[in-house]
């Protein structure tokens, strides 16, 4: 049997997809499977913000078009670039086990915490989501918009004279970056950072009739995730997500009780709102838009 996987031609996307192609052909050595790099709009416009741009479908409109067309069987991408509403015959399929959800900063040298950060900082970020959560911790910061792939975000810490870059741990643990930088890497927990809805997860995408590919996939599942990602895209959906407001989000399971913690803001930053919501595994995507029901209401008001 022949599949061809489709995804981006970054360095981390092309890792990410061959973990997921190993993870089938551990279950399933006989299948063939090829990589196919697609150009996206996001890795060509890679000057200007997403927001500007077209928000989080400039990572997958390409991609999706190819599955569409039945040039692809299955595209990878990193959830959290998922917008919330997908393209008409498509779906997301099984999700396998989810990598460390949490925001990274990578310091220049001579740093060694987030304390010895001086007054005005500058700290790179292309994320709403990440510079105002920053600025609530740290009101003196200087955040500076970039963007670029991991490794050229990380070379703009000399080339730009930045303190530090915000990067999710994921892409830098999957690139094995973190051997590297170890004395380098401050790990910000979600008490001072809530990572992107679903950051750290894979999403791969089907056709909604593929019923071959979709019992396939099956075998590659892993449970708390699933979980995860009901609960985290249904309020990311609930929100209308984009890159143009912050929106973050984290689910956590135990046993029959979810609980979803949220962060929520205006464009300007002006109103940031955290709330926490806990329901049960029965209702999963009732909690994701319970919360973002609450947190709407609660920034409307405001």
């Amino acid at each position: 049997m022949k599949i061809v996987v489709g995804a981006r031609g970054s360095k981390l996307s092309v890792v990410q997809s061959n973990l997921v192609i190993n993870m089938l052909k551990n279950v399933y050595p006989y299948l063939d499977i090829k990589l196919k790099t697609i150009k996206t709009k996001g890795d060509i416009l890679r000057e200007f913000s997403l927001d500007k741009i077209g928000g989080k479908g400039v990572f997958v409109k390409e991609i999706e078009n190819e599955l569409l067309n039945g040039e692809i069987d299955i595209a990878i991408h990193s959830m959290k670039d998922m917008p919330g509403i997908l393209p008409k015959g498509l779906k997301l399929s099984h999700v396998p086990k989810r990598e460390d959800y949490r925001d990274v900063m990578i310091l220049r040298k001579g740093l060694n915490n987030l304390n010895e950060l001086p007054i005005g900082g500058k700290i790179g970020t292309g994320s709403k989501r990440r510079k105002y959560q920053l600025l609530r911790y740290r009101k003196d910061l200087n955040i500076v918009s970039i963007r670029g792939n991991i490794e050229t975000r990380i070379r703009k810490i000399e080339s730009e004279e930045l303190d530090g870059v915000v990067l999710a741990a994921a892409g830098i643990k999957r690139l094995r970056l973190h051997e590297i930088l170890e004395n380098k890497i401050i790990y910000l927990d979600k008490e001072i950072m809530l990572p992107s809805p679903c950051q750290g997860i894979l999403a791969i995408e089907i056709r909604e009739n593929d019923e071959k590919i979709e019992n396939l996939l099956k075998n590659i599942s892993h449970e708390k995730t699933e979980v995860q990602a009901k609960v985290e895209r249904a309020f990311l959906k609930r929100i209308g997500g984009n890159c143009k407001v912050p929106i973050g989000a984290y689910c956590e399971v135990y046993d029959e009780k979810v609980v979803l913690e949220g962060f929520l803001g205006t464009q300007d930053g002006s109103i940031l709102i955290n709330k926490t919501l806990k329901g049960k595994r029965d209702s999963l995507e009732k909690l994701g838009y319970n919360l973002a029901d609450i947190m709407l209401k609660e920034r409307d008001s405001k």
